[in-house]
């Protein structure tokens, strides 16, 4: 039965997000949707959920370093952006979303967000302080203007303990999106 994604490329951006662990599920509703979903960590993420786990999940390598570069000649960043249909961050931190912003590009994950021409997702998840600062926000006033679609963040209790703004957003609702802006069906 053919999925609402097949023949798309999506490329999972996972930052170091106490959300990261939805990735999981995140990239399996992809699959299932017909996905070919190749994820890029950063390091913080890595330190929240496995690369092997979302590799198991994707099907594909994970990469989590500028120098896990592939075995051909081209860079592996280089090659990803060209092939993706979409680039989705999610989570997406505040460190990640001022690096985007400010167009620093020192891991493999922000180089990549350089060189992809696909359109960008990102579903920000933090604290809602650091969410509702007006570095942040300007950040994100900045990435709009891109053209960048952001989803959520919704309201909920968070990791730190405090209820309000910054949880990820359901991750059935971000396949949901992701299946109106690139869906082939």
């Amino acid at each position: 039965m053919p999925g609402s994604l097949d023949n798309r490329t999506i490329v999972l951006g996972v930052t170091g997000s106490i959300a990261a662990f939805k990735a999981a599920e995140l990239t399996s509703l992809l699959r299932k949707a017909g996905a070919n979903v190749f994820v890029v960590m950063t390091a913080a993420a890595t330190r929240f959920i496995t690369p092997l786990t979302l590799q198991a999940l994707s099907r594909n390598p994970v990469t989590t370093s500028l120098w896990d570069e592939g075995k051909g000649w081209q860079p592996g960043h280089i090659e990803l952006a060209d092939t993706a249909d979409l680039l989705l961050i999610a989570p997406a931190t505040a460190d990640v979303l001022a690096k985007l912003a400010h167009g620093l590009a020192d891991d493999q994950l922000t180089s990549l967000y350089l060189a992809c021409r696909a359109p960008v997702m990102l579903a920000p998840a933090m604290n809602g302080k650091m969410y509702d600062h007006p570095a942040t926000r300007q950040n994100r006033e900045v990435l709009e203007k891109r053209g960048h679609v952001f989803i959520g963040p919704e309201e909920g209790m968070l990791a730190c303990g405090y209820e309000g703004l910054g949880r990820l957003w359901p991750v059935e609702n971000i396949v949901t999106r992701v299946e109106k802006m690139i869906g082939g069906t």
